[in-house]
């Protein structure tokens, strides 16, 4: 197979994938180093594919559809509180897109999430333990965005209401 063919191979996958795919899994599938799979995910993004590079692998989005509402939650706390935070949402009925952090020499740095339930924030957290990671939030002393995706205002507002309850969230109801 070719460099095209495998492009275009790579592309279906992602496309037909129930969830993420690591670039292991695509590595091996395709038989090629990890660093072939991250060069052949840029050239498909620079010709307009969406993909995403999550903590849990590679995913793209559903059509490009949201589902409800989308907003801006900010936040504030330590790294402790991170899975709360992250619970909270998810079992409010929202969906974490990214994490925001506005650095003060780089401007805005942004990482995808997506986490939709538990269990993906229980791989987030696992993975950031395994990798002896720190959450991005740590350049702004804890202070970070979540673009979040809820089927209604009245989850959102509820997600916001969870997260205050908490000192999490800063925003007002």
């Amino acid at each position: 197979m070719d460099t095209q063919e495998r492009r275009e191979l790579l592309l279906h996958t992602l496309k037909q994938a129930q969830g993420p795919l690591t670039g292991g899994f695509l590595s091996g599938k395709f038989n090629v180093s990890r660093q072939i799979i991250v060069g052949d995910i840029s050239v498909l993004r620079a010709g307009g594919a969406i993909i995403y590079a999550t903590p849990r692998g590679y995913v793209m989005p559903e059509n490009g559809e949201v589902h409800g509402i989308v907003g801006i939650i900010a936040c504030k706390h330590g790294p402790e509180q991170m899975r709360r935070e992250l619970e909270i949402i998810v079992d409010n009925g929202g969906y974490v897109r990214d994490v925001i952090v506005e650095h003060p020499l780089y401007g805005e740095i942004r990482a995808d999430l997506m986490l939709r339930n538990r269990h993906d924030v229980e791989v987030f957290d696992n993975r950031m333990k395994e990798c002896a990671g720190m959450p991005l939030s740590i350049v702004t002393q804890g202070v970070h965005l979540h673009t979040i995706e809820a089927p209604d205002q009245e989850t959102l507002e509820r997600i916001k209401r969870q997260l205050r309850q908490e000192n999490i969230c800063a925003n007002k109801a």
